[in-house]
């Protein structure tokens, strides 16, 4: 057999790839707080061992918008460890970085910097968790960047339009176009690609010899009618696909029979939520590529602290148990132990042979009480694990197969036990929440003014970064949009006033202005906390409890999504989210309620039309640009040319693809380019053809990494 030393030549790319790190994870836990950290030092000690070209990271490198300096301080350590050093690199970067890097003080790869001595280059995008926030955009890979560990690239700064160049590498004879897209509102992102809005630009020359390989953080499996994205979307020239922010670990690459491209789901590095999807075994991937064939090894992570996980349904046991039998709780009990124990032992049974792996394993008991039966004392009967398990508090958690009944209506008849009915068994997120209160509220015409996305984002931001104005602010903006609208339009009446209202709500729905609201709102809260002092503190957050119960959606529940971790408590969760609701429903009724009386009165009405009043508010705006509608984008042709121009001789030049169909109408093979309909000539393609191997086994030894047809793959 040939050595694996020399199957990895001069011609050959060793990638190391990993997602949702989600560093700083529960790190003030007595048990828990090292976890991330003691996983991260493995995965850079792996690429180090395997001598990769370099690290691909897909998001999520930080479970905090705002890590503690304790983790920044491990992170930037370990970087500094394993992957600054005197080997030398073997690659080169034929793109404009200057593009690539555009965000960034210091646009280009921070090995080419004659300060740093860089020994494994690494490159990522940012995650939903870690993703750029404030009025200058940065986030914590920001901060590594500029230290010069990190290559962050996928950043877009536009809402309109998304244009993904690729950092283009070349080792020996191999060609290597990395794209990738940091993480966006799935809504958005989705309302891109549908209007054509997303390109991705291609090398003008030899399009056919690069290998495409993509990283994106976004939802892949189905949340909603809009909040995820179909893997149909992307470009049909891609050849791997690298899908962070979903957790579970489907590392193997599945081919999209669609497109004619493999998807790869490394998932998380650590169990943020206690659900099945984080259960699988954990891994990160070894991908090497070689002209156009690829093959990914994965390898199984060994310091991931343990997980098990199991569903008990007390209906299916009646020979054990039933509603009417005395002292039927007790028995329940006692009959729940024995499954933690048994877990426990298997755990320990696992546990044999691996030294890294930690001690104490996390354990999970979904007992569903539907049919009559009574829930036990949940937290007593943890206490029962202190000494044997990670998650003592939440060992045990109950759920109901049926409607959440309690009946609470808001002054206006807005039934928020009806918004909650569905939170013992299904996933519930505060957008959710909020997309459910407006499509309750609009049936009474309760509110005129405010949008469902618009205020869904700001109460997010609200609940996860804590921007306490965002809320506020938003209603504030979209009043001043309002009244300014009116006074352009010399509305007089009460009825053209309310119609007036919403036909301009309704023109901003699911558009650009929309987002850009909702930017100018958190831009303007972050400006009031700067003002207030709040924002110099650099002392450690406090620790957030996190939401382990996410585990009791429903199928399919296999996904450890990427959201999981967010601090929400379980154990007031409905009385909880129903006070929240209420509070939210105020703060908005309030708010939507202000221009209304300019049509109730006359003295009212002379202050909608008078130009002079909230001058001072409305001059602030005045320079807003005027936006084309979506109608007027022309579709984009093979002779648009971009041409990138760079210093060095190895200038490479870009075309944009032609306009693609929409999703609905979009054929199986491109149109739009005869490189790609002979590439795709036979949609029966295997794996082989294709170049395309990956081992499928553990164990690293005999591998051959090359070991398909020897075929070219595709032309």
């Amino acid at each position: 057999m040939t050595s694996e030393n020399t199957l990895d030549d001069e011609d050959t790319f060793k990638i190391l790839i990993a997602t949702d790190i989600h560093l700083g994870y529960l790190e003030k836990d007595a048990v828990r707080g090292n976890d991330t950290f003691n996983t991260f030092d493995e995965i850079l000690k792996c690429a180090k061992q395997n001598q990769v070209d370099f690290i691909l990271l897909g998001g999520d490198l930080f479970h905090e918008n705002k890590p503690s300096r304790r983790c920044l301080h491990s992170c930037i350590s370990l970087l500094r460890k394993y992957c600054m050093g005197d080997t030398p690199i073997l690659f080169d970067v034929l793109s404009d970085q200057a593009v690539n890097f555009s965000n960034s003080k210091f646009p280009w790869v921070n090995y080419q910097d004659e300060n740093l001595n860089i020994s494994i280059p690494v490159f990522s995008v940012h995650g939903n968790h870690d993703d750029p926030t404030g009025a200058d955009g940065l986030c914590a890979l920001d901060l590594l960047s500029s230290a010069g560990l990190v290559n962050h690239f996928g950043r877009s700064q536009s809402v309109e339009r998304i244009e993904i160049s690729p950092v283009l590498l070349q080792k020996g004879s191999t060609k290597l176009a990395l794209y990738g897209i940091g993480s966006i509102p799935d809504e958005r992102l989705y309302r891109m690609f549908v209007n054509n809005q997303v390109t991705m630009l291609r090398p003008k020359e030899d399009q056919d010899q690069w290998f495409n390989l993509f990283t994106i953080h976004q939802n892949r499996s189905k949340h909603g009618a809009t909040n995820y994205i179909p893997e149909q979307f992307l470009d049909d020239f891609l050849d791997l696909v690298v899908w962070g922010h979903e957790h579970e670990c489907l590392i193997n690459p599945r081919r999209n029979e669609q497109r004619l491209f493999y998807v790869t789901q490394p998932g998380s590095s650590v169990a943020t939520s206690l659900s099945p999807g984080e259960a699988v075994k954990k891994h990160i991937g070894l991908l090497r590529v070689k002209g156009r064939k690829m093959n990914l090894q994965k390898i199984p992570l060994h310091t991931v602290r343990q997980f098990f996980i199991q569903d008990l349904v007390l209906s299916e046991h009646p020979d054990l148990f039933n509603p009417d039998m005395p002292k039927v709780n007790q028995r329940v009990e006692a009959f729940c132990q024995e499954k933690v124990e048994a877990m426990i032992e298997e755990a320990e049974r696992d546990r044999l042979g691996n030294p890294l792996t930690p001690e104490k394993p996390l354990i999970r008991l979904r007992v569903d009480y539907s049919g009559g039966f009574e829930a036990f004392n949940a937290t007593r009967f943890s206490q029962k694990f202190v000494e044997q398990v990670a998650n003592p508090k939440d060992v045990v958690h109950f759920i109901r197969q049926k409607e959440y009944k309690a009946k609470v209506k808001g002054e206006e008849g807005v039934d928020f036990g009806q918004l909650l009915s569905h939170s013992s068994t299904e996933g519930l997120r505060v957008e959710d929440l909020i997309k459910e209160y407006f499509l309750t509220a609009e049936k009474t015409v309760q509110l005129s003014l405010l949008t469902e996305q618009g205020m869904g984002k700001a109460v997010q931001e609200y609940v996860d970064k804590e921007e306490k104005d965002a809320i506020e602010e938003l209603i504030r903006y979209q009043l001043e949009k309002t009244q300014r609208h009116l006074q352009q339009r010399g509305v007089l009446t009460e009825e053209e006033i309310d119609q007036e209202i919403r036909r301009f709500r309704e023109s901003k729905k699911n558009t650009a202005e929309e987002d850009e609201e909702v930017q100018v709102a958190l831009n303007r809260a972050k400006a009031h906390r700067i003002e207030r002092g709040e924002d110099l503190d650099l002392s450690d957050e406090p620790d957030v409890s996190m939401d382990s119960d996410e585990d009791s959606a429903p199928p399919p529940p296999t996904r450890g999504r990427g959201r999981g971790g967010r601090g929400r408590g379980q154990t007031t969760a409905r009385r909880g989210r129903g006070l929240f609701l209420s509070k939210i429903y105020s703060l908005m009724r309030k708010g939507a309620a202000e221009p209304k009386p300019a049509g109730r009165a006359r003295s009212q009405k002379a202050s909608v039309v008078n130009p002079t009043q909230g001058r001072n508010i409305m001059d602030a705006f005045q320079a807003a640009p005027q936006r084309p509608s979506r109608g007027a984008v022309s579709a984009k042709s093979y002779t648009d040319e971009i041409t990138i121009d760079d210093d060095d001789s190895d200038d490479v030049s870009f075309v944009k693809p032609a306009s693609r169909p929409t999703p609905a109408s979009r054929p199986t093979q491109r149109t739009s380019s005869s490189s790609s309909s002979s590439r795709r000539g036979s949609q029966s393609q295997s794996q082989s053809y294709r170049g395309v191997t990956f081992d499928d086994d553990d164990d690293e030894e005999d591998f051959d990494p090359f070991k398909g047809s020897s075929k070219s793959g595709r032309r």
